[in-house]
């Protein structure tokens, strides 16, 4: 089934359970932590987008124990990434399976350049990206 998904470039990385759980407003996203049960262990992922988002964003929990965040976009062909559980990566999902570190950095497949990362911000029980 894998190969099949890879082939439609179906990625393995869902919207979060919680619809309400973010918003979008001047460029900005705003997540309730305690809202994302899917952020709250390691290699847990959430895909978001619509609802006025500009691109559709990856964030990541990480196994280093840090969030991170990329333009859930391939810079080979396009399309969606999911982490690779265990390991500080990110992979397309399509059949070029090119690999990335946490910076965005290629580094396995046919992608030669980085993928698009944003900072981010914890505050309180928020978590804070900004597009810019």
């Amino acid at each position: 089934m894998d190969f099949i998904k890879r082939i439609f470039g179906i990625c393995e990385t869902k919207q979060p359970g919680d619809p309400g759980c973010w918003k979008y407003s001047n460029r900005r996203v705003e997540i309730e932590w305690a809202r994302v049960p899917e952020l709250q262990k390691p290699s847990g992922a959430i895909r978001l987008e619509g609802r006025g988002l500009p691109e559709r964003i990856l964030v990541i929990f990480g196994i280093d124990g840090q969030f991170h965040v990329f333009r859930n976009r391939c810079s080979y062909d396009g399309r969606r990434l999911d982490p690779v559980p265990g390991t500080t990566t990110v992979r397309c999902c399509a059949l070029s399976q090119s690999t990335f570190d946490y910076t965005g950095k290629a580094i396995s497949g046919p992608a030669k350049e980085s993928l698009r990362t944003y900072k981010i911000k914890s505050k309180k029980c928020k978590i804070i990206i900004q597009l810019n």
